[in-house]
């Protein structure tokens, strides 16, 4: 095809230009020409289409997002906040942690291994730019109903994706969800997070300072893969019945990303960049514009200078693609050749494809020729912001009451139980996280199935992290603004029941199209509800990711607000795990049931929604996180209480290692009522356990005791074997 070039673009204003494919609205491409004085040359183009798509601008998002700034918690860990690649907090013994939360779903679903592959990849690579090592990953995974066509389609592939290029880092897999609902047939959500750990003073910015510095392409070489990708991918509604743009999906190699993590990390070590980028979604045109926007202002780019797999690519391809495992960084002229020698050592392709410039332009050549004259702001920050319509969904006034049968003792809760705990979503889902390697690297405390991992951050001292990602989308569903916090407050109680402190936030925010004012309504009060809570929580929101279009058709998901915590134990070896490990224990039940099961997987399995989700009651649950962390030392096991409420956590316990407990319980054993946690004590702790009662106005009631083969609830006696069985054969049934 003849090349744009800026001259070209100047004299010729009426060229047609095919901006409604790259996915450009009629007023924005409008607003590139008034940006330029001119129509845009073709490069220019593709850089504005994939910058300013849903997944890149955030042009739907934007003016609620900045409540996670405006209503911010004083916090004196944060150190990194909302802006760079991923937060980053102190955790202290002068250590600092980053952690984030993204999604890759629409990818996922065109190409599921390779969608999923790369969804981690990426994440990894916002871990590694601020500067820290990867040591773990999460995949909060959902999924149409189990038994779907679909579902067997994608969710072996996903899986398999997830644990194929998590596995070959060397990074263990310590926690995640696997949920089923029917609004996710068609559009599964692969979300996908990472921690990172380092020293203060090894902390990296993305942004391109000091004129004459060298911009440096390094690792693998651009290729046809990706081309518009998940900027474009995530940025529209898969239709029903007509033909969707669907880019081809990133092509992973995690063996190219672990030369790349420890080139980098030894490139960090010996403080040779100025600035760091990944290329992620939109590819180059991301890094420059961004790192040029963060930076002074300046870049001129060579393209024709950029490694090519693929030799045939045009330039507006070179500046789409999102080919994975690549970085670009500032580097300064003297300290190019220590960079390049790090490079070769590792054998990661290294490149110099341009340099930081005086002014405020983003210039971008190929083979001499001027096809990119920008603002490098316009493209990166300053993109269209809408304030989309929003009106409360109409659903919301045909709700009813679930009232569904709960059985409270002998043949009919033992069948009860079984038909529960074998049920897809509370099912074991060994299948799925025993192809992880969770125990790689060797500092993994806690793995699935437990409330939430954690890793060992310090060999002498012990020093430790704990994360957790929640989510209950049929709360959401109900009341997005209670639904945010409960599933905040639900990660926070999974992290302290291991008896560590919750510390930071990162958030996935899944939702159908904003171009729906009901969808923006779900938003809206989803962003409010997580702001408000965290800020009484005094609990910073370090970044996340907004995931709009899903939906198929004019079905969209169940709001989906997936709540990432952090939290930080000093010293590993006093963790708590949920399991009951011996017998002659005391079980307590902590917090109060109420007999609602609106929103319940109990009343799923019934076919109901009901009609309201409950109130959180925040000040409660900080003074119960608060008795989890003074009581820490007598607890022998812990649990929260979520999905599936009592019975599915006295399940879980005994299951764990096959103990047994007799127990007399007069509360609603279906209810998920929120703020509950189960613990086991010794009898010669149940003094303690009174007075944290008493010290934080928190009720407690003793259940039974822990010992033998059954789970005798009541008069129901359900044999652990014959538990165990139907808890653990769903999976190998559905896609073993």
């Amino acid at each position: 095809m003849a090349l744009d070039t800026v001259s070209i673009a100047e004299t010729t204003p009426n060229n047609e230009q095919p901006w409604r494919e790259l996915g450009l609205k009629e007023d924005e491409y409008a607003r590139i020409k008034s940006i330029l004085n001119r129509r845009p040359t073709s490069s220019e183009l593709a850089m504005y289409s994939v910058m300013w798509s849903e997944h890149c601008s955030y042009k739907s998002s934007k003016v609620h997002l900045k409540q996670f700034g405006e209503k911010a918690p004083k916090s004196d860990a944060l150190l990194v906040g909302i802006g760079e690649n991923a937060g980053v907090v102190d955790i202290g013994q002068g250590y600092a942690v980053t952690f984030k939360i993204e999604s890759h779903n629409h990818p996922s679903f065109v190409e599921p291994y390779q969608g999923a592959a790369t969804g981690v990849g990426g994440i990894v690579r916002d871990i590694l730019t601020m500067g820290a090592r990867p040591i773990a990953v999460m995949d909060p995974l959902r999924f149409g109903l189990a038994d779907a066509p679909d579902t067997r389609r994608v969710l072996p592939g996903i899986v398999a994706g997830v644990g194929g290029y998590g596995n070959c880092l060397g990074l263990p897999n310590i926690g995640g969800e696997v949920v089923f609902d029917e609004t996710y047939a068609g559009n599964p959500l692969v979300n996908a997070l990472c921690v990172g750990v380092m020293k203060h003073s090894d902390i990296k910015l993305a942004t391109a300072h000091g004129t004459g510095n060298l911009v440096v392409l390094f690792g693998a070489k651009t290729g046809g893969d990706g081309i518009g990708g998940v900027s474009v991918l995530a940025s529209e509604t898969f239709a029903s019945g007509k033909a969707a743009k669907r880019p081809a999906v990133q092509v992973g190699d995690p063996f190219a990303e672990k030369v790349l993590i420890e080139c980098s990390l030894e490139i960090f070590a010996q403080d040779l960049v100025v600035g760091i980028q990944d290329l992620g979604g939109a590819g180059l045109s991301c890094a420059t514009s961004e790192l040029a926007s963060a930076g002074s202002g300046g870049m001129d780019i060579q393209l024709e200078k950029v490694p090519l797999r693929d030799p045939s690519l045009s330039p507006e391809e070179i500046l789409m693609s999102e080919s994975q495992e690549r970085m670009c960084a500032i580097i300064e002229p003297s300290k190019l050749a220590a960079f390049m020698k790090i490079c070769k050592k590792w054998d990661v392709t290294a490149t110099v494809i341009g340099q930081v410039s005086e002014g405020d332009r983003l210039k971008i050549t190929f083979n001499g020729e001027l096809i990119v004259d920008v603002p490098p702001r316009t493209v990166a920050h300053d993109g269209p912001v809408y304030n989309r319509p929003i009106a409360k969904p109409a659903y919301l006034d045909s709700l009813t009451c679930a009232e569904v049968p709960t059985p409270s003792k002998g043949a009919e809760l033992k069948a009860a139980v079984l038909k529960l705990m074998s049920s897809p979503n509370m099912a074991d889902k060994s299948w799925v996280t025993s192809q992880y390697d969770r125990y790689v690297q060797g500092n993994s405390v806690l793995a699935q199935p437990e409330d939430s991992g954690m890793i060992r951050i310090d060999a002498q001292t012990n020093l430790g992290v704990a994360i957790s990602t929640d989510a209950n989308a049929r709360w959401s569903y109900l009341d997005p603004y209670e639904g945010a916090k409960l599933a905040l407050l639900e990660s926070c109680r999974n992290i302290a029941t291991t008896g560590a402190k919750p510390l930071a936030v990162t958030n996935c925010l899944n939702f159908g199209s904003p171009e729906d004012p009901g969808v923006m309504w779900q938003f809206s009060e989803t962003v409010r509800g997580l702001a408000d809570a965290c800020l009484e929580l005094g609990l910073p929101v370090t970044g996340g990711n907004v995931s709009f279009y899903n939906q198929t058709g004019s079905v969209a998901i169940l709001p989906t607000p997936v709540i990432g915590v952090l939290g930080v134990i000093q010293d590993v070896r006093t963790r708590t795990q949920m399991g009951i490990k011996t017998a002659g224990l005391d079980l307590y039940l902590i917090g109060t049931t109420d007999d609602d099961l609106s929103g319940s997987e109990w009343a799923y399995l019934h076919g109901v929604m009901g009609n309201t989700a409950p109130k959180a009651d925040l000040a409660m649950e900080q003074r119960l996180i608060n008795l989890l962390l003074d009581g820490q030392s007598i607890f022998e096991a812990a649990h929260d209480l979520s999905n599936g409420g009592l019975v599915a956590g006295l399940a879980e316990m005994t299951l764990r290692y096959t103990v047994g407990a007799d127990l007399a319980v007069s509360v609603n054993l279906f209810s998920e009522t929120p703020g509950r946690v189960l613990v086991a004590v010794k009898p010669e702790d149940a003094e303690q356990l009174t007075a944290l009662s008493n010290k934080f106005n928190i009720t407690i009631a003793k259940l039974g005791t822990t010992g033998g083969d059954d789970l005798i609830i009541n008069d129901a006696v359900i044999p652990l074997s014959e538990l165990s069985q139907a808890h653990s054969e769903t999976f190998p049934k559905l896609f073993g």
